[in-house]
């Protein structure tokens, strides 16, 4: 069992919280909403989570979160980012001001077009899983370069789409938008958890449907 201050937060300002919460909550680990600074006390991991980065910059700045999740990664605290949460943690945003700069790579925002061109794919991460694992891209980035210490997970087509370094998680998909819950299990053992199904590496979670997040929206 994980201690209560065991937890994982989703930076709850704008975008997929919920869905996240859900994630955490199938693999028996405690998922709390971040809003202030004091929320991330006692935090083994943060999830800053798909939505409008910009937004969301201008979120971390109004709330005074950003300089805060920065000392605590710098502490420990393990982050991951997905989507417009990967566009947060890269030191270079292209034609835009970086936020958080955690981690060397360049971002390109809305690579792939507009809504309408959201996709989806399968592939294989042998670091994540042995299993094909199916990847959601919504109004995806790119990730076009890396700097040194970054180590690259995926790449599809030419471009970089999930990278890591040894405290952070960075993906330009969503698997909180699928049944897969092997991403959500690789993110909580990076930051020392034990997930509740331990000895069962089940890919997907036969009993998530597209609206169980909503049993968590606030």
């Amino acid at each position: 069992m994980n201690s209560p201050s065991a937890a994982v937060g989703v930076l709850a300002l704008q975008g997929g919280i919920a869905e996240h919460l859900d994630h955490l909550s199938r693999l028996g680990v405690e998922g709390r909403p971040v809003k202030e600074a004091d929320d991330l006390e006692g935090l083994a991991g943060l999830i800053l989570p798909g939505g409008e980065s910009t937004c969301l910059s201008r979120l971390l700045k109004i709330f005074c979160l950003a300089e805060p999740i920065i000392r605590a990664c710098r502490s420990g605290m393990k982050i991951w980012g997905t989507c417009a949460g990967a566009i947060l943690l890269a030191t270079e945003v292209i034609g835009e001001q970086p936020s958080l700069a955690l981690v060397e790579m360049a971002i390109e925002r809305n690579s792939f077009g507009s809504q309408l061109d959201s996709f989806a794919v399968e592939a294989r991460i042998p670091a994540v899983s042995s299993e094909p694992l199916p990847l959601t891209f919504i109004r995806a980035p790119k990730i076009v370069r890396t700097g040194p210490g970054v180590d690259i997970l995926l790449v599809l087509d030419g471009y970089i789409a999930a990278v890591e370094t040894p405290g952070i998680l960075a993906t330009i998909f969503h698997p909180e938008l699928t049944a897969c819950l092997a991403f959500h299990r690789y993110f909580i053992r990076k930051c020392g958890l034990v997930p509740a199904d331990v000895l069962d590496e089940a890919v997907i979670d036969a009993t998530w449907h597209t609206s169980s997040w909503t049993r968590l929206a606030r």
